[in-house]
């Protein structure tokens, strides 16, 4: 008698990136070559995370970079795959060593500026073969504005799309519904 399988929960991950860049694809067979070969869990993460999409690769602020390696030793490096970019609000960069697939031009000269130094991901590999002494950030998945209209996130409810883009959208796109503020009576 055969087993009856649910195949509905399938998981499907990306096995390698889909995109064409080349840098990207010498990385990922850097990084799954050091996961295959050590017994470092930091090689697989970041061997995954190279998979991923623009969209489930969201950019870290140097702001949330800053504020995790508060309370680390000097030695420690911050290790970002996706972009890292300036924030204004952070008023004062501390010295940090940050290892990204990228640095906008404003970030890495704050950065360098503090003393600081930018690797890539490459010389990470170079440096500490197993991820010693680092600590791997990721940005929110859910911040871009799209995902307000898709689901019920964080307590709320979906936003619906509607023509009107004033304060309420009143007289736009209201279901009369049996009520009296609707014009319903009995």
């Amino acid at each position: 008698m055969g087993i009856d399988i649910s195949h509905k929960s399938k998981g499907h991950k990306r096995k390698s990136p889909v995109s064409k860049d080349p840098y990207l694809r010498l990385l990922f067979s850097l990084y799954k070559f050091l996961a295959r070969r050590t017994t470092s869990r930091f090689n697989q993460v970041v061997s995954r995370r190279l998979c991923l999409s623009r969209n489930n690769r969201p950019p870290v602020s140097l702001k949330k970079v800053a504020l995790s390696l508060k309370d680390k030793p000097e030695d420690t490096i911050a290790v970002v795959v996706s972009t890292v970019t300036n924030d204004d609000r952070l008023l004062v960069v501390p010295k940090m060593t940050l290892a990204a697939l990228h640095v906008t031009e404003s970030a890495r000269l704050r950065i360098e500026k503090a003393g600081g130094k930018v690797l890539t991901l490459d010389q990470l590999a170079m440096l500490r073969p197993t991820g010693s002494k680092t600590m791997i950030l990721q940005g929110a998945r859910h911040a871009r504005k799209q995902f307000k209209h898709f689901r019920k996130l964080r307590g709320r409810h979906a936003v619906p799309y509607i023509r009107s883009k004033t304060k309420s959208g009143r007289k736009h796109e209201r279901a009369r519904g049996r009520r009296p503020s609707r014009g319903f009576s009995v």
